[in-house]
């Protein structure tokens, strides 16, 4: 009797195992649905990324025009000869550092520190606020010299529509994540999730994003800004 009971407990393996763990409404997995769902979201945004950069690399090499020199284009001069790249150096300077104030907030995270959890996310969103302002000047300085996304006076047309195309969605994902950054650092800091078992899982959520955030720069910069 007791063998027949063991034996009605014992769960089926591979395929038919998977099937009859859903159909139990049984997690199959052990990945928290929050941090799934963003990986699920993430790896979308890494195909449009994808191929809003292999877009621009075909439209370069086919260009009939000559296309502009990224260092001479993003040069800033102070006061003397200009320096290529600079306000891009800076920008990924200021990306890099806010991957790291955010891999220390997760960490304080799990360790239910919540004023340091809060303070390093607050840090980090006011990292990707810096960003974004460097983005809005470079925009101007660039629509001031008349780049356009159908025209360029520097070059090939479609320099401007790449520029424009490429930066404005990435800057746009950077500020998406402050606001996102800043909604969960103010729940943390209220005491949102002790409440909800004391659980910062949230937290490394986010900094998921804000990551990839920054690894798309990355690339941006080598193939956009190097290239």
């Amino acid at each position: 009797m007791s063998e027949a009971v063991l034996d009605s407990t014992v769960e089926p393996s591979g395929a038919s195992g998977v099937s009859h763990d859903f159909s139990r409404d049984k997690q199959a997995f052990g990945v928290p649905w929050g941090k799934a769902m963003m990986w699920i979201f993430l790896l979308s945004d890494t195909f449009i990324f994808s191929c809003f950069l292999v877009s621009y690399m075909s439209v370069r090499i086919a260009a009939t025009d000559a296309w502009p020199v990224p260092s001479e284009v993003f040069a800033l001069s102070f006061g003397g000869e200009p320096i290529p790249l600079i306000l891009i150096a800076i920008m990924t300077f200021i990306l890099i550092t806010s991957s790291g104030t955010m891999a220390m907030a997760v960490n304080m995270g799990y360790r239910k520190e919540k004023n340091k959890t809060f303070w390093l996310m607050v840090a980090t969103a006011m990292l990707g606020v810096s960003f974004v302002s460097m983005q809005v000047f470079e925009w101007s300085k660039l629509i001031q010299e008349g780049v356009r996304p159908w025209e360029n006076p520097f070059g090939a047309a479609q320099f401007g529509a790449s520029f424009f195309m490429i930066t404005g969605f990435h800057g746009m994902h950077v500020t998406v994540g402050v606001i996102y950054l800043l909604v969960i650092a103010f729940r943390v800091k209220r005491g949102y999730y002790e409440r909800r078992g004391n659980n910062y899982e949230i937290v490394e959520i986010t900094g998921l994003y804000w990551h990839f955030v920054d690894l798309v720069w990355v690339f941006i910069f080598a193939f956009f800004y190097l290239w």
